[in-house]
């Protein structure tokens, strides 16, 4: 089995390929006060409910936004699995170019997403990763990263509205009946889920006006089957595209 290790700011997400196909997805919080001890215990913890020992990991790869836990990641699972994950970072083979002003800059979760989608699903293509922030990625025809859009996340705005203001809860993310709200907490969840629903449908029409062609568009991340459906845009949700990324990137780089 391969472990595939998404390190995000909010989440780390741990996903278990067997003969490229998914076995499972576990979810713990991401926290760098955590040292290589702790993080061991939690990742042995939690994959044993998938009944994941030394014995079925042959082999993993990490991509990260959170650099202070690259090495104490590599320490924990070498600590469990007794084997060296693959870190994404320059130099590693990922099979697409980066067109863009500095390639060091793009997050390693990026690539990821942007590798599954053009292995899985082809190119030119745009690619929605809804996490801590919102991210719109541009795949040209060859399949090489060409661009980009940095959004405020959801969850991000609906805290940052709650905490700046004396008046407004902070409310779940369910959508409401109505895009006019009747009391406070309708209000909100009109406002954050319909609206951001409303802003990731118009980014993609600038995306497609720039690009001078209709694009096929895929969502991934934790919020995406919170805000998506209710896009006007035809979007396909593909939760495990990071993991599929991290699969595919394991595959051209192991010796």
């Amino acid at each position: 089995m391969i472990l595939t290790i998404d390190i995000g700011n909010t989440n780390i997400v741990i996903g278990g390929f067997l003969n490229d196909e998914i076995q499972f997805v576990s979810r713990i919080a991401t926290d760098i006060k955590y040292t290589e001890d702790e993080y061991a215990s939690k990742i042995r913890s939690v994959l044993s409910l998938h009944d994941v020992t030394a014995k079925t990991v042959s082999g993993a790869i990490i991509s990260s936004v959170v650099p202070p836990l690259n090495a104490v990641f590599v320490k924990a699972i070498g600590l469990i699995y007794n084997v060296t994950p693959m870190l994404i970072a320059p130099g590693i083979k990922t099979g697409i170019n980066l067109k863009c002003d500095d390639p060091s800059s793009v997050g390693a979760d990026l690539i990821c997403a942007c590798v599954a989608a053009h292995h899985i699903y082809g190119s030119p293509s745009l690619v929605i990763d809804m996490g801590t922030a919102t991210k719109i990625l541009l795949m040209d025809k060859s399949g090489a990263f060409t661009g980009a859009s940095i959004i405020p996340g959801v969850l991000m705005g609906l805290k940052t509205l709650s905490a700046g203001t004396a008046q407004l809860p902070l409310v779940g993310l369910e959508a409401p009946k109505y895009a006019s709200g009747k009391n406070t907490v309708d209000c909100i969840k009109s406002g954050v889920v319909f609206g951001n629903a409303s802003l990731i449908d118009g980014m993609i029409d600038r995306f497609i006006e720039e690009f001078g062609e209709e694009l096929p568009v895929y969502a991934t991340g934790g919020l995406s089957n919170i805000v998506i459906p209710h896009c006007k845009h035809d979007i396909k949700i593909d939760d495990n595209l990071v993991l599929k990324g991290l699969n595919i990137i394991y595959k051209k780089n192991v010796k």
